[in-house]
């Protein structure tokens, strides 16, 4: 008597390839981080409070005006 095989319940991913799905939050966090981030890098309040060189803050400054445009 043989024994009855069982299907798989997910189709087996091709030769050589990899099949990886990723949660939303997986891609949503890392994002939100780096937004988070460059927006405390940009912050114009803080920026005065630091003395550093004049051509990094004219920098930061011009970039700020490009991102705000």
């Amino acid at each position: 008597m043989s024994a009855r095989t069982h299907p798989r319940p997910h189709p087996a991913a091709a030769p050589g390839g990899v099949d990886i799905r990723l949660p939303w939050w997986a891609l949503a966090l890392p994002t939100l981080a780096f937004v988070t981030l460059l927006v405390l890098i940009l912050n114009p309040v803080d920026a005065q409070a630091a003395a550093g060189d004049p051509a990094i803050t004219h920098l930061v400054e011009r970039v700020q005006q490009l991102i705000t445009r």
